[in-house]
């Protein structure tokens, strides 16, 4: 279904293209918040798995937010400051849409991107390295920032955001904005 290849049971990107095709493929006009096959449960179980995994890669508490209203983000997960090398929170947060999740070094838009964060000393490549072994290891693809950050031009109706109404929306709206 999706234009991804699988490997060992899970599907994984090849590609920008492959990425691309995923939240095109997601995108249905008339589902926004959350997908027509969604469930919270499915939803709580993956996060609380995710969560997990990052608990017992860093041996610490990872936080956990979950169960969004109004937002197609079903939740959170943060590995520490105190626990990464470079000292800089880890934010993964999950969509109601899955598989798609975003990694993010402290939170979505602090960097340009991971590699942004990386470049200043405040990613370290293996904590880094951890967290998408874990996001994947849980079943999810982490969608790279940057891409999520291009303007929307899938045929949903996205409602502009009362605080930035000049700003288009952008695909990290549809699958992790408020609504």
């Amino acid at each position: 279904m999706w234009a991804l290849r699988a490997c060992q049971g899970r599907l994984v990107a090849k590609d920008e293209t492959d990425l691309m095709a995923l939240l095109r493929q997601l995108d249905d006009p008339e589902w926004l918040e959350w997908p027509s096959d969604y469930s919270h449960g499915k939803a709580a179980a993956s996060l609380k798995s995710l969560a997990s995994r990052l608990e017992k890669a860093f041996g610490t508490h990872c936080p956990v937010e979950g169960n969004n209203q109004d937002s197609s983000e079903y939740g959170r997960v943060e590995v520490p400051a105190t626990a990464t090398v470079c000292g800089t929170k880890i934010t993964v947060c999950v969509s109601k849409f899955e598989p798609l999740a975003l990694v993010t070094a402290d939170n979505p838009g602090a960097y340009l991107g991971l590699g942004e964060a990386q470049a200043l000393g405040d990613l370290d490549g293996r904590d880094l390295a951890t967290v998408q072994r874990a996001v994947h290891d849980a079943g999810f693809i982490a969608m790279p920032e940057e891409l999520l950050n291009h303007r929307y031009d899938g045929p949903s109706r996205l409602p502009r955001l009362s605080g930035e109404p000049h700003r288009p929306p952008s695909w990290w709206d549809r699958f992790f904005g408020f609504f």
